[in-house]
């Protein structure tokens, strides 16, 4: 077999839906290494800090199985990130439910909100110098894009 007739039947026939999909994998992973780095500053995760910012927004507090269906990416062991936050004394946990002892509610506490807080306008920031170029249009384009990939699935 000649080299060239070789080459071509090795090559495979790439659709658009794979090439879409490796750009947005490429993409998410380009856009979010600054932002580790940013929350590094803080001694953060990603995942931590998404937890931290899931209890802001639910004062009440929230079990461990609702944190991780909120979660941006799936964590398997919420409870050890859970852990380390509660170390930190970024989030508190106690049982609500004297019925069942297994329910454990986590709530952010006054140096997670602190914490958060002095990350707000830096995030804030880093997520314009990131994507502000698209501007407004765009951004909102790209958003119904990315939920309609959500939805389909």
């Amino acid at each position: 077999m000649s080299e060239t007739r070789q080459q071509n039947r090795n090559r495979r026939v790439v659709i658009a839906e794979e090439s879409v999909f490796v750009d947005l994998i490429r993409t998410a992973d380009s856009l979010s290494r600054p932002v580790a780095e940013l929350l590094k500053t803080e001694d953060l995760s990603p995942p931590q800090y998404n937890v931290l910012r899931i209890l802001r927004g639910s004062p009440d507090g929230l079990n461990c199985g609702e944190v991780g269906r909120r979660m941006i990416s799936r964590d398997p062991d919420i409870t050890r990130l859970l852990d380390r936050l509660e170390k930190r004394g970024l989030i508190s946990r106690c049982r609500d439910d004297e019925k069942d002892r297994r329910v454990v509610s986590a709530r952010i506490t006054a140096q997670g909100l602190d914490l958060l807080a002095g990350l707000d306008q830096p995030v804030r920031d880093m997520h314009r110098r990131l994507l502000g170029h698209l501007g407004v249009e765009r951004l909102g384009d790209l958003a119904q894009l990315l939920q309609a990939c959500r939805v389909a699935r």
